[in-house]
Formats: C-alpha cells, sequence, structure tokens
C-alpha cells in the first residue's frame, strides 16, 4: 500500500496520513481484511477511499474504509452490536469512546423513519445513556493519528472476533 501511495495522483496526501493508511493497510490485513491494494473513487466522502473487507468471502461486508480528503483522512469502522460490547467502550480510551458517545452521527429521526422505527438508526446504551445514531454518519475517527493504530486495532477485534482467532 504504500509503494501504491507514492503514486504521482496520491502527492496531496501527507507523509503522516500515507504513513497510517499503510500501517493500518498492514494490521487490517494480519486479521484477515482486505483491500486488494485499491485505492477507488472517495465520491461524497472525500477525493479517494480504500474499503477493506474480509478476505476470501463472496458476501463482501466491510469493516473499514479509510476516506482520503484533500487535507486529511478519516477513519470509518463499521460496528454492530453496540451493546453487546458496552463493557469494553465503557473503558476504552476516550478517543475511542468520542464517535459512540458525541454529537457525531446523532440521529434527527429523518425521513427515512416508518411508524417510528427506522433501519438506519443504531440504538444502544453507554454510561447508562441511551444513545441513537444514524447508521450512515457514524463511527468515524477524523484525523486518526499512527500512535492510536493499536487502540483501532483492538475495537476492530472486539466487534470482528476474538484477538486469539484475530491475531
Amino acid at each position: 500500500m504504500l509503494q501504491r501511495l507514492q503514486d504521482p495522483q496520491y502527492s496531496f496526501i501527507s507523509d503522516t496520513d500515507k504513513a497510517f493508511i499503510a500501517a493500518f493497510d498492514q494490521a487490517i490485513g494480519a486479521i484477515g481484511y482486505t483491500s486488494n491494494g485499491e485505492i477507488g473513487p472517495g465520491f461524497c466522502w472525500g477525493r479517494a477511499m480504500v474499503i477493506y473487507v474480509k478476505r476470501g468471502v463472496k458476501a463482501k461486508q466491510v469493516a473499514a474504509r479509510i476516506y482520503i480528503r484533500d487535507d486529511n483522512i478519516a477513519l470509518r469502522l463499521f460496528l454492530n452490536g453496540i451493546d453487546r460490547h458496552r463493557d469494553y467502550l465503557e473503558h476504552a480510551p476516550d478517543f475511542i469512546q468520542a464517535p459512540f458517545v458525541g454529537d457525531q452521527g446523532t440521529c434527527q429521526h429523518c425521513h427515512n423513519e416508518r411508524d417510528g422505527t427506522c433501519r438506519f438508526r443504531k440504538t444502544y446504551t453507554l454510561h447508562g445513556r441511551r444513545i441513537e445514531k444514524c447508521n450512515g454518519l457514524v463511527f468515524t475517527y477524523e484525523r486518526p493519528v499512527l500512535d492510536q493504530l493499536p487502540d483501532y486495532m483492538a475495537l476492530l477485534r472486539e466487534f470482528y472476533g476474538s484477538k486469539k482467532q484475530m491475531g
């Protein structure tokens, strides 16, 4: 991935962000997920995007994406069953908890709601507080840094399998 990021079309990405992308690519690869070395269009999320899916399966469930923007990157994790991981999250570092408990992605009960339900809403409880988030906007870490990579990977292992299973 680091070699791919050296292509002139990615010259707008800072060296710090390239280092994070390459390290994340390697770390998530070690637990069975891959981008196949592809960097695709970013659509509305940024200039480019890297998508990580489970290696070797037909149904390509996305585990993570890195949005590459003109001046930064963002790491978005696709996480479900938040309540099952309550103990882990409530004891995680503040920066890991931030997308779960902060205002980012707060459900606005928009036009997708039908008869009081919405298939895009994630509802869970953390620190005794009921939280509703919009699935399309949640669990994004803006400007992730390399020093925090072990914590991001621990979070992924918590949601996507045991440490023993995933390495």
